[in-house]
């Protein structure tokens, strides 16, 4: 009898739900990585066309950050990762053109001490082994919309699985420096994060990244 209550209050849960911050925010889409036979295609390409000459701009830690919400049926939880590296790229007319970053994985942290600890662990990024996660922008264009000015598409890899995703985001330059502002979904298990979570405490599937990048002149 008592299982039979924690399934029917589960099946509760799952179908009512309870609000949560991630609730009706743009999904970035995700697909597989380009061939190496069509990078090297491209890079054929580009070689034959005169290269851009790009400013370098470092990432400011101060006024960065690169954070998410997990939810539950229950609620949400908030993260982020305390130490990551990066820079962007200007183009000659000033536009941001690249972006990149990189993510200690060890350096994670949530709102709960308990969640910080399982989610080092092989259920989520398994960080002993993956201790890096990372994102290069392969294209940023202009696309305003809805909480946008840009799409960014680039490979992220998370646990050393690699995937393109495409994702809204605010982005403005001025002078030497840059800004590029963005909320999205992802789902986890696209990077092998399957865990599901109790059976009256299940995990949501997707994940919202809030990911927030200045950067200035390098020195």
């Amino acid at each position: 009898m008592k299982n039979q209550m924690l399934l029917i209050a589960a099946a509760l849960l799952i179908s009512a739900g309870c609000k949560s911050e991630i609730d009706n925010k743009p999904a970035a889409t995700v697909t597989e990585p380009v061939t190496q036979t069509a990078t090297q295609t491209a890079a054929q390409t580009a070689a034959q066309a005169p290269a851009e000459e790009l400013k370098e701009l470092a990432l400011v830690a101060d006024g960065s950050s690169i954070g998410f919400v997990g939810a539950k049926v229950t609620g949400d939880h908030t993260g982020g990762f305390k130490t990551f590296t990066g820079k962007g790229f200007l183009s000659a007319d000033g536009k941001l053109a690249k972006t990149e970053f990189e993510v200690d994985t060890t350096s994670i942290f949530t709102d709960t001490e308990k969640l910080t600890t399982h989610l080092r662990s092989p259920d989520f990024f398994d960080v002993e082994k993956f201790p890096k996660a990372s994102f290069v922008s392969t294209k940023i264009v202009e696309a305003p919309g809805e909480g946008k000015t840009h799409d960014i598409t680039g490979d992220m890899t998370i646990r050393e699985i690699t995937k393109t995703i495409t994702f809204p985001a605010i982005v403005k330059a001025e002078g030497d420096t840059a800004m590029a502002i963005s909320e999205f979904t992802l789902k986890r298990s696209d990077f092998g994060i399957v865990y599901a979570g109790k059976p009256d405490d299940l995990i949501k599937e997707e994940v919202l990244m809030k990911i927030s990048l200045k950067m200035s002149k390098a020195q």
